[in-house]
């Protein structure tokens, strides 16, 4: 049924014509269209809230950059809120949440996430998959377990999440049930999304490097082999991204996650990472996003040299974590552009 299905051929390990390309953030404060509609919300949660808005904004850099998939503009902080948590939105400092997990209580006071908590991101990826009629697919996504853990104990950003970790740590039990609180929530919310439309789901792992080895193991890793189980068991064709980043340690045990595809970050050798990963699974990154500050010569260097390394079979060219909001549009679409002239030498 799509017209371009790269993505999704990429992500099972089949052979493709090239290899297929997308952003994280690529709908975002690099497109001035983005901001002319940001505009007229006012502010990005009123943005993700309103599904036509919403679905504007994620069909943009198809039309605007050229990628070859759309992701649902969103937020990974959909589902506290959906438990009931609600959260705002800092400009320039990130999210803020007035009310955080701390006791039993709390921990009592919020529910797992189900339809209609989040009906307006379903909303927005019914509308977009229609708009798109076909072009490209539409990757669905949500926060991993850990990474929403640690913004419903800490209540904001943080460089080390201590507030987080120390609860988790002298409280493991409560941390524990809030996992699985999340976890059975995510899966609500991702078997919603493809439900309404997404092709491919990815989950963010955004925190991962600030926990240790052992303690990812028993934190997180856990909880995404559990949602991956779980849609695996009911969309078995729908390919699943785990992307987490920092988590360098956890490489070789994530070949063993129920999922297709891994997300690597620009501090994750290729050549290694394929080698503790396992050739079953496909990978997706990982260039690192300031490269594209660079000089044009020095940007297609630098991502053909990426796309000779991971070779031409069970690769998703991406950047290593989202672009940043001050690179210019027109490096992001030399990056998308190189990728897709390239021509690998069998």
């Amino acid at each position: 049924m799509l017209k371009n299905d790269l993505l999704l051929r990429a992500a099972k390990n089949q052979t493709v014509e090239r290899t297929p390309v997308w952003m994280m953030r690529q709908a975002g404060r690099i497109l001035p269209e983005y901001r002319a509609v940001r505009a007229k919300m006012g502010d990005f949660i009123s943005l993700v809230k309103t599904p036509e808005f919403a679905c504007e904004v994620t069909i943009q850099p198809v039309d605007i950059l050229g990628v070859d998939a759309a992701i649902i503009f969103s937020d990974i902080l959909v589902i506290p809120e959906a438990m009931g948590l609600p959260y705002k939105m800092i400009e320039s400092k990130g999210p803020w949440f007035e009310k955080t997990v701390e006791t039993k209580e709390d921990l009592n006071s919020i529910h797992i996430a189900h339809l209609p908590n989040y009906q307006y991101v379903i909303d927005a990826i019914k509308l977009t998959k229609k708009e798109l009629n076909n072009r490209v697919p539409l990757i669905g996504f949500a926060g991993a377990p850990f990474t929403i853990l640690a913004y419903m104990v800490e209540g904001s950003g943080s460089k080390t999440f201590s507030k987080a970790k120390k609860w988790m740590f002298t409280q493991n039990q409560e941390a524990h049930q809030l996992l699985e609180l999340i976890t059975l929530s995510t899966i609500n919310y991702l078997k919603d999304q493809i439900k309404a439309g997404a092709d491919m789901v990815q989950l963010f792992d955004s925190w991962a490097g600030i926990l240790s080895p052992q303690h990812y193991q028993e934190f997180a890793m856990f909880y995404i082999q559990k949602i991956c189980l779980a849609i695996k068991a009911e969309f078995p064709d729908v390919p699943i991204t785990v992307f987490a980043k920092g988590a360098f340690f956890a490489r070789e045990n994530m070949g063993n996650l129920s999922c297709d595809v891994i997300g690597l970050d620009w501090n994750m050798d290729i050549k290694e990472s394929r080698k503790l990963i396992g050739k079953n699974k496909a990978l997706q990154g990982n260039l690192d996003p300031c490269v594209l500050y660079s000089d044009d010569k020095t940007i297609i260097e630098e991502t053909e040299k990426m796309l000779k390394e991971f070779g031409p079979v069970g690769h998703i060219a991406n950047l290593g974590h989202g672009i940043y909001p001050d690179i210019e549009k027109e490096k992001a679409k030399l990056f998308i552009e190189t990728v897709k002239n390239f021509k690998h030498t069998l």
